[in-house]
């Protein structure tokens, strides 16, 4: 199986600010325009992320597996245990999958293109310590001119359609690029 080179491509923000909303309408138009999307979603809420105790992954994890896969009717699940996964690791493991993109929901210090959300006036930190922004949504209109004074990325409303038309036609740009010179 040939690994391909997808695209990545992340949408960040603070918690609430609408990541997973925006990340499954991106994941929903590309599919339908025949584009193989897989996502990496950092769980921010810190601790782990939940699981489903006494299934035999879970079994098997107990008993000192690092890692168990169950899958069933075309359903894979995942499981793996006492190893820090790096996102570079997650990466390549979502490569096995062939994907067109990679969105990654969170990781806003990595330095691949993203969509920043900003929630309020808070949020306008993240201006500074985010990297490789190709757009920005933000939730109040008197933040517009705050975000366009600061800089000349576009942004949009979190009402505004434009925001994920305009970064659905960017991933599939990328992805043509890519294609064409493989």
């Amino acid at each position: 199986m040939a690994l391909v080179t997808p695209v990545i491509f992340q949408v960040v923000g603070y918690q609430n600010s609408g990541k997973t909303t925006i990340t499954s309408k991106l994941i929903n138009l590309l599919t339908e325009n025949g584009v193989k999307t897989v996502t990496i979603k950092h769980h921010g809420h810190g601790g782990r992320p939940d699981y489903l105790p006494l299934k035999d992954t879970e079994k098997h994890i107990k008993a000192g597996a690092i890692a168990s896969i169950v899958e069933g009717d075309g359903s894979l699940l995942l499981q793996a245990e006492n190893h820090y996964y790096s996102l570079e690791d997650q990466i390549e493991l979502m490569k096995f999958f062939q994907p067109d993109v990679i969105l990654i929901e969170g990781y806003k210090l990595e330095a691949f293109p993203k969509l920043l959300l900003l929630r309020d006036e808070n949020d306008f930190s993240l201006l500074k310590s985010v990297s490789n922004i190709a757009a920005i949504v933000y939730w109040k209109d008197k933040m517009e001119k705050v975000i366009t004074l600061r800089t000349n990325i576009p942004c949009f409303h979190i009402d505004d359609k434009r925001a994920i038309t305009w970064t659905l036609k960017l991933l599939q740009e990328l992805v043509q690029k890519i294609d064409q010179n493989s």
